[in-house]
């Protein structure tokens, strides 16, 4: 008696179709229920303190975001949890007016629609896992131009870049 027949059986049985189906099956149950060790953060990486710095451009209202209080940050679409808000500081709103003399300075903007929205630099503290090809917060390597996003009860700032990262001793 052959393995295959004629008729693409195996012992005459089953379906050679049937047996890789159900291969295919089988792997991607193994694939979906054994737990992943793939991450970028390493076991053997250390944690230390991190600042990001961003900058919020826009907000309504002064009151949203105030040193000391935590906000949720959101990592390349991927939620990392909450960090400290270490320092809240207001940018000036300025425009470039050109002087008789051919130079430029840079004075406030003297339009009513300026006052009603304020650009902040905030800095962020929270802790990072360093491995060798740096700061890894959830996963998520955080270098300068990594887009992130804060998130609280009243507020969402989505598209923010990151200016600065520091890492602290």
């Amino acid at each position: 008696m052959a393995i295959v027949d004629s008729q693409g059986r195996l012992f005459g049985k089953v379906s050679i179709l049937d047996v890789g189906a159900a291969l295919v099956i089988l792997l991607v149950i193994v694939g979906v229920l054994l737990p992943s060790t793939t991450g970028i953060a390493q076991v053997g990486s250390t944690t230390k303190p991190l600042e990001v710095d961003v900058i919020v451009r826009s907000v309504a209202s002064g009151d949203l975001l105030k040193s000391g209080d935590t906000t949720k940050i959101i990592i390349r679409n991927q939620p990392f949890g909450e960090v400290k808000i270490a320092k809240v500081e207001e940018l000036p709103r300025n425009v470039p007016v050109p002087q008789p003399d051919g130079s430029v300075r840079a004075l406030p903007d003297p339009r009513p629609e300026a006052g009603l929205t304020k650009d902040y630099w905030v800095t962020l503290v929270g802790n990072a896992q360093i491995t060798k090809d740096g700061p890894v917060l959830g996963n998520n390597k955080i270098k300068s131009g990594t887009k992130i996003e804060l998130e609280g009860l009243t507020y969402n700032f989505p598209d923010l870049n990151v200016l600065n990262v520091r890492v602290k001793e």
